[in-house]
């Protein structure tokens, strides 16, 4: 196991998952700077925009999902340390056996939800593509895509679980 200070992943995919987390982050400085932007259209020009509230507030949402599959991937996700810290390396491993499991049964059930929610943003009643949308003046399609990158994200993250349920049944990543 990669030591507890280095954000490297564990399997291909944490790797992935690492790398562009690493390179999304710089979004989070985007952000900071497109609000920043609407708060001198808005209060100095009085000139407030349409797209900046919804456009960052998506931003933001996606960076936040992709953040539970970074959380995972680098090991970083909440557990009860004063328990696991405790026992040895072998039983840590069962530990994180059962939370595998623990958590694919919980993502399968999220991604039969987030199917579910993407296929009602996504397809109209009668079957044709129609992107659900905000609603707003600007009306952008960001709740479907959204639920789009929600769906791809539990996705990915099942597979992770079972990349790592993988891992821990072989006993590799054991101190």
């Amino acid at each position: 196991m990669p030591d507890k200070d280095e954000d490297v992943g564990f399997t291909w995919l944490d790797r992935a998952i690492v790398w562009l987390g690493k390179k999304l982050s710089l979004v989070f400085a985007v952000i900071v700077l497109v609000s920043f932007y609407e708060i001198i259209q808005r209060y100095v020009f009085d000139a407030p925009t349409l797209w900046v509230h919804e456009t960052v507030t998506f931003a933001g949402a996606t960076l936040f999902v992709i953040g539970g599959l970074y959380a995972l991937a680098t090991d970083r996700h909440v557990r009860i340390v004063l328990i696991y810290d405790a026992v040895s390396p072998r039983v840590q491993r069962w530990l994180r056996v059962v939370h595998h499991l623990l958590g694919l049964a919980f993502s399968g059930m999220l991604l039969f939800a987030s199917w579910s929610m993407t296929k009602g943003a996504v397809l109209a009643p009668w079957g044709d593509i129609r992107l659900e949308t905000s609603g707003s003046a600007w009306n952008p399609p960001f709740p479907a895509l959204l639920k789009v990158i929600i769906l791809v994200a539990v996705a990915t993250m099942t597979l992770q679980f079972v990349l790592h349920l993988i891992r821990d049944l072989r006993g590799k990543g054991d101190n």
